[in-house]
């Protein structure tokens, strides 16, 4: 068995994961009409409401696949409502989430953020008959639906494919926080770069992130764009030519810097940033996806069905649970040889035969 040193989460290359969203047309009779904070039929004897960590839920990440997720499963429900309740900080954590957990509509509350965990926890303490759910965090109690994802399997998949295209022989990767739910990410491109310097016996370095002293670079929240963008300017100075942000919406700050400087590309998170962010489209050479708008509908779908109160998810390249999105624009400039290396590489971690590690890993 291979080793790779970084993080369990895999993804397909070149091949999208297929995230449900609330596009599709709401079942015959329903009210679909989406008015502020809540959406679906007023009359919904069931309701799913969530509670968005800081960035908002238009943040073209992890709040916004979580609320996609969240009307996929109105769309599909009748019975179901959904509304969620905005944090414009960690002080707002816990109030949004015992505001929610007091409207006896809320079949299910769901904290979106693995920031939110000691919050989740307390609430859920307070409210053990009431039903609650997590996203990128494991909390162990009888009332709590933990959701989480191996990441590194799919940022192993985009950090060779960084290496794979690099024209200066440096990439870089950054975060908003030094969190599980952020490192998870960056072990797994560190640990993807190295296989491929080990394959192909060659010496691309990563600025950003020390996987064995599990230290780098990190802007310290998830909303300012300005940070990003100064990170990310420092990256493209020292000469790193793909960079791979973890921080939300504070990427957007990087992808502008890309974007200017011109002669460089970027690897989204969370979801398909040629769709999500696409006024940023051409620097977008692919993206770490984990798919949590799905896992939010089953969850709420598992609620409503009174199943497992203290259910737990973990997203892996396995289950299509993580994955790496496709070239998109670039799919033509990508060698068909890296291209089945990728696909290559996915099967073997699927199968077991390479594993990829991370101390952030979900256990």
């Amino acid at each position: 068995m291979r080793s790779a040193t970084v993080v369990r989460t895999g993804l397909a290359a070149g091949v999208a994961l297929a995230l449900l969203t609330a596009c599709g047309s709401p079942p015959e009779g329903k009210d679909s009409a989406s008015s502020g904070n809540t959406y679906g039929s007023a009359d919904a004897k069931f309701r799913a409401c969530m509670v968005t960590d800081a960035g908002g839920v238009d943040d073209k990440s992890f709040n916004e696949s979580g609320w996609a997720g969240v009307k996929a499963a109105v769309d599909a429900n009748a019975a179901i409502s959904g509304s969620y309740r905005q944090s414009n900080s960690s002080a707002d954590y816990e109030p949004n989430l015992r505001a929610s957990a007091d409207d006896e509509k809320c079949g299910l509350v769901i904290g979106v953020g693995g920031l939110m965990a000691d919050a989740v926890t307390a609430v859920a303490q307070e409210n053990p008959d009431k039903r609650f759910a997590i996203v990128d965090s494991h909390v162990d109690l009888p009332n709590v639906y933990s959701m989480e994802f191996n990441a590194a399997q799919s940022s192993y998949l985009a950090g060779y494919l960084a290496a794979g295209t690099t024209k200066t022989g440096k990439v870089a990767t950054w975060g908003g926080m030094q969190i599980p739910a952020v490192t998870i990410f960056m072990d797994g491109f560190a640990a993807g770069v190295a296989e491929y310097n080990r394959v192909h016996n060659t010496t691309t370095a990563v600025l950003g992130w020390d996987t064995q002293a599990q230290k780098g670079s990190f802007t310290g929240n998830f909303d300012d764009t300005s940070a990003g963008r100064s990170l990310t300017e420092n990256f493209l100075a020292q000469g790193a030519d793909v960079v791979h942000p973890v921080a939300g919406p504070v990427g957007l700050g990087g992808a502008s810097a890309i974007k200017d400087k011109g002669n460089a590309t970027m690897i989204w998170v969370d979801s398909d940033g040629y769709e999500a962010v696409s006024e940023y489209k051409q620097i977008m050479l692919s993206s770490s996806m984990k798919d949590i708008s799905s896992a939010i509908r089953a969850a709420i779908d598992n609620a409503f069905a009174e199943g497992a109160k203290d259910g737990r998810y973990v997203g892996t390249l396995a289950n299509s649970g993580v994955a790496l999105a496709p070239f998109h624009d670039f799919d033509a400039t990508i060698p068909e040889a890296l291209k089945q290396e990728l696909k290559k590489l996915q099967a073997d971690i699927v199968a077991g035969t390479v594993v990829v590690s991370s101390p952030a890993a979900p256990k």
